[in-house]
């Protein structure tokens, strides 16, 4: 078996590649080949679907429960405010810079790594499943969520993702709605007591000022807010509709039906979610995971941002190398010794909870 040393190595030259090669999200596929050459090169068997590359651990038993391991490979685009090329994958000062280094390299090929260590390890008290998933970056329908079908069922799972290897204990989950506010379609210069952009303020006052009864302890309350308005197309006519759209950051409390229903009870107008699948996570502090972290002097929060997570029905925990400051900035970066850190600190994780479940 390797070293850690090793393992680390390998996983920063890996990272390297990964920068090098563009990986954005639905066009991860040169980046999949790359992570099917290093399971290969680990003589680990690895399975595809789309640009999802997953393994098992070799002595995977069918009567044990299973823990997965997941990050994603796929990036956003570059934005304009880059100094550096954004594929190059530049070393300087401790640093690794390159697009996908932060969000989420580094966690991906630190995953990698712990799952080569555990890999040929008998008598695990679980199995372990690790997916490099595509489109996280999008939610689109060929990422994470559609691996799931083909795996056992998922008794707990860790998601990479950068958090300076702090324990996100829970997620928030996303609603986005369009919102459709009707009206009569008139000359501006005669009288219409159905105007939808009038009939559209108090509903925009709605969405500013309710406030969900469930309160969470880790991630607070729900948080709605109208980020577009659209009517109209010339001034002297009044439009048929308003047009609104509405995003719903959704607390551990609910789930995304949950939050839909109140919507609909409070506002008179059509309602059309765009997806229902975004919906929040959360892992008990209790949880084994979770308190080997603990043990380890890591801390516990709620995380605002959508992962993978989002798409799993098992308990989960967000946990990686990097800082989500970083991510989808102008030269993005990742320090080599946190994903040196990452590493060992995703093993010795591990080995805890193990331990503790034998």
């Amino acid at each position: 078996m390797k070293t850690i040393e090793i393992l680390t190595q390998e996983a920063i030259a890996l990272l390297k590649a990964l920068i090098k090669t563009p990986s954005f999200s639905s066009e991860e596929d040169q980046t999949a080949l790359l992570i099917e050459n290093w399971f290969t090169q680990n003589e680990i068997p690895f399975q595809r679907k789309n640009n999802n590359v997953w393994a098992f651990n070799q002595y995977f038993d069918k009567s044990k429960p299973t823990l997965l391991l997941n990050s994603h490979h796929d990036t956003v685009k570059p934005n304009q405010g880059y100094t550096n090329d954004p594929f190059e994958a530049i070393e300087k000062e401790g640093k690794l810079y390159g697009l996908g280094s932060n969000d989420a390299g580094g966690c991906l090929v630190s995953l990698l790594a712990a799952f080569a260590y555990f890999y040929g390890k008998e008598k695990l008290p679980y199995n372990i499943v690790i997916v490099a998933s595509a489109e996280e970056e999008s939610s689109g329908k060929n990422g994470l969520n559609s691996v799931l079908k083909h795996l056992p069922e998922l008794d707990c799972a860790i998601v990479g993702e950068p958090t300076l290897m702090h324990l996100a204990i829970a997620e928030k989950g996303l609603l986005v709605l369009d919102v459709i506010v009707k009206g009569t379609a008139s000359h501006a210069a005669h009288q219409n007591n159905d105007n939808p952009i009038y009939k559209a303020i108090p509903i925009i006052n709605w969405f500013q000022t309710f406030q969900f009864e469930k309160i969470s302890d880790v991630l607070g309350p729900v948080k709605m807010t109208v980020t577009q308005v659209n009517a109209g197309k010339q001034h002297n006519v009044v439009p048929a509709e308003c047009l609104l759209v509405v995003d719903i950051r959704v607390n551990d409390c609910y789930s995304n039906e949950d939050i839909l229903g109140i919507v609909n009870s409070h506002i008179n107008a059509e309602i059309n979610p765009r997806s229902m699948h975004l919906n929040a996570s959360s892992i008990s502090l209790e949880h084994g995971l979770v308190q080997a972290g603990i043990a380890l002097g890591r801390t516990t929060y709620g995380s605002p941002t959508l992962s993978d997570q989002s798409v799993l029905s098992c308990q989960s925990l967000k946990l990686g190398p990097g800082e989500t400051l970083r991510s989808h900035s102008a030269d993005e970066f990742i320090f080599t010794n946190e994903i040196e850190e990452g590493i060992q600190l995703y093993i010795k994780i591990l080995t805890d909870f193990f331990q503790k479940t034998l």
